[in-house]
């Protein structure tokens, strides 16, 4: 990538260079696999994975995004991650409406938890969730930019609209201690 910014990449796609739509994807799409990862439980998953549900989301969302006007660098991967997990709370809703499967052979039955569920715990992942969910949205998006996809505090800063790296890991240290409170209030 040369160093465009995802509002940069934005405009230019949308004003129909299918280069810059392709450095779009490939800017955003291995953050959101990585955040996906794990969100949509074992039992949930239809005959796509995560990935097909990721790249479906973000083709869609793209297709609709000429009303989305970014304020910072960070939006556009916010307003992505928002869809798609909407998309995945959508498939778990379907999943829990789908009759239960009944198995072959008993052997054959697994009810394997996903990795970020065997990681943390699906309890533990709900009060996550939850708590991040009552967070500001600057809060959300720092704790979601630096734990979830990995970014340095340089890339946050550039994201968060902060003027250095210390800056943007202070910000997350503030987040960090609010989704801490936030799980603790949640798991009472």
């Amino acid at each position: 990538m040369n160093g465009e910014s995802s509002i940069e990449l934005l405009a230019k796609a949308r004003a129909g260079d299918e280069d810059a739509l392709d450095r779009l994807l490939a800017q955003h799409l291995p953050r959101l696999r990585r955040w996906a990862s794990g969100r949509l439980p074992a039992w949930a998953r239809d005959r796509g994975d995560t990935d097909d549900l990721v790249q479906e989301t973000v083709i869609q969302t793209l297709r609709r995004i000429e009303a989305f006007e970014p304020r910072h660098d960070g939006a556009l991967q916010a307003y992505l991650r928002q869809a798609l997990m909407n998309r995945i709370r959508d498939a778990i809703r379907r999943a829990g409406r789908r009759p239960e499967a009944v198995p072959l052979d008993d052997q054959m039955a697994g009810n394997d938890m996903s990795p970020l569920e065997q990681a943390i715990g699906r309890e533990s992942l709900d009060r996550y969730d939850t708590a991040l969910a009552l967070l500001r949205d600057r809060d959300r998006e720092a704790i979601i930019g630096r734990i979830e996809l990995g970014h340095t505090y340089e890339e946050l800063a550039e994201a968060l609209g902060k003027p250095t790296g210390e800056a943007a890991r202070l910000a997350v240290h503030r987040a960090m201690l609010k989704l801490a409170e936030a799980m603790r209030d949640a798991g009472r």
